[in-house]
């Protein structure tokens, strides 16, 4: 049962009419989301999607020589395993935890039947889908045309609007993971922003200080992104 945290932590669940929260309530089930936990791997069956709360997980594509690169990431707005309604039943990219926290949990099958009611949860799933499409195809533009500074820029404003703080756990190789770049290059581009007043970066923890100074420095990917994000999801009472 979902009774540790309120559905209200997580955007997707807090907007649903009451019929269909009273229908998944029952079903949902609080997990830990651990820094670093692989919760899918491309190709593993979709048997549970996640709600992220207070957690953040990575959608990465991985190379056949273990290289990675972030497509999006997902917190309290959205939902894990979107190709489950979308007709598939496998994951096609890797999920991992990004920054430590809770989701719930949802049987596939339940979700499933609930999408296939053609009701309100299946319009506020395309409208969510719609929005990380966006941010998918946002953040392939952004990966080829702009700075490590300006991705670096993107990734915090979008992380920091997923989470109830402006701090981050977070090492520096693992950004350079999600970004698909050198270590060396998260590092400059760290102290750069560190050197200008914008964060504070140490062992793994990396606080904004100025959010106003990183969204005048940031590339319009972000705006992109969060535009429509506003646009698809807000308060949504009326599905």
């Amino acid at each position: 049962m979902a009774n540790e945290c309120q559905a209200k932590d997580n955007h997707l669940l807090s907007v649903l009419p009451d019929i269909e929260s009273a229908r998944l309530s029952p079903h949902l089930v609080v997990v830990d989301m651990p820094l670093g936990r692989v919760v899918y791997e491309s190709g593993d069956r979709l048997d549970h999607v996640y709600f992220p709360t207070t957690s953040i997980v990575s959608l990465l594509y991985v190379m056949e020589d273990g290289s990675s690169a972030e497509i999006a990431i997902v917190g309290n707005e959205g939902i894990i395993g979107i190709a489950l309604f979308m007709g598939g039943e496998t994951m096609p990219n890797r999920a991992i935890v990004q920054s430590a926290g809770e989701a719930y949990r949802l049987d596939a099958r339940i979700l499933k039947e609930e999408f296939h009611r053609a009701g309100p949860v299946q319009r506020l799933l395309l409208r969510y889908t719609q929005a990380l499409i966006t941010q998918m195809a946002q953040t392939a533009v952004c990966n080829r045309h702009h700075s490590i500074d300006q991705q670096l820029c993107r990734w915090l404003l979008l992380s920091i609007d997923r989470l109830p703080s402006n701090e981050l756990k977070m090492t520096q190789e693992l950004i350079a993971n999600m970004l698909g770049v050198r270590r060396s290059g998260v590092t400059e581009a760290a102290l750069k922003l560190q050197d200008a007043g914008l964060i504070r970066y140490s062992h793994g923890h990396i606080e904004v200080l100025d959010r106003p100074g990183l969204e005048k420095r940031v590339c319009e990917c972000y705006n992109v992104v969060r535009r429509e994000f506003d646009r698809l999801l807000p308060d949504l009472k009326a599905l």
